[in-house]
């Protein structure tokens, strides 16, 4: 596995911050080139989210220590960013959500698990799973997905070594091959960089492609908080031509973007 080779840079706690920060922006900069060649495993896979979720289906992800968590942040910010039900996108970690915080020993051990967890959704044929593991040997996520796939689920996963067991087991399967960590083995750093930017772009383009964006803008978003309100004006500012003032009075009478725009023909 790469992400476990040795860091090209060595006595890391002989250098000075300034050296230690330069050396991790450095491969940090080759993230974005590595995702970019993964882009066709990545288009495959929206096709699929997206399909399964117009037909009424869900996404989940499965995952273990910084993999799970990713997977949970991805999901949890699915609901405020484009209004979507909390059910939608789903995040479930090896050692439950207690392990988002503190790290539960063995848990991404077990094979068995992760259907078992998943049995609580009543996951079927409708939905999508996509393990996600950097290393591409979790034993939770590649048992999670073989019985998931065995059941009908479509399954996709994003892995950060080539020809691993957890895209063997994936229909859909992303490898991302970041290659060696500034520290060893530590895949929190460029592994999780690049898991990051793929979630993120499996979630941004499937709920654009699924109608949840209007021009580029998040007009189902929830106006959970002042910023976002401010945020909500703006845009009726900017699609509607009006003041702030009738922006503001346009969103607390509608409560949300896409509903005062449709007040005003413009949805």
């Amino acid at each position: 596995m790469t992400t476990e080779s040795p860091s090209e840079y060595q006595d890391l706690e002989t250098l000075p911050t300034a050296e230690l920060l330069a050396g991790m922006n450095q491969l940090d900069h080759t993230v974005p080139q590595t995702v970019a060649k993964a882009l066709p495993q990545i288009e495959r896979l929206v096709e699929v989210i997206v399909a399964r979720l117009r037909g009424g289906g869900r996404l989940f992800y499965i995952g273990a220590g910084t993999s799970g968590r990713l997977g949970v942040v991805d999901a949890s910010e699915c609901p405020p960013t484009f209004g979507v039900p909390a059910e939608m996108v789903v995040g479930i970690m090896a050692g439950g959500d207690s392990a988002i915080r503190v790290a539960v020993e063995g848990a991404e051990d077990d094979a068995e698990q992760a259907w078992k967890d998943l049995q609580a959704y009543e996951i079927n044929a409708q939905d999508v799973l996509v393990g996600i593991a950097a290393s591409g040997r979790t034993p939770y996520v590649v048992g999670g997905l073989r019985q998931a796939r065995a059941a009908g689920v479509a399954t996709g996963c994003v892995v950060c070594n080539a020809g691993s067991a957890v895209a063997a087991a994936a229909e859909f399967p992303i490898e991302v091959v970041t290659g060696p960590e500034f520290l060893t083995g530590s895949t929190r750093l460029k592994a999780g960089s690049a898991q990051k930017m793929v979630l993120n772009m499996l979630t941004t383009a499937t709920f654009i492609r699924l109608g949840y964006v209007r021009g580029n803008k998040m007009v189902d978003m929830k106006l959970s908080n002042v910023k976002l309100v401010e945020r909500g004006e703006r845009m009726l500012m900017d699609e509607l031509g009006i003041e702030e003032s009738e922006a503001a009075q346009l969103l607390q009478q509608y409560g949300s973007v896409r509903a005062a725009l449709g007040s005003r023909g413009a949805s």
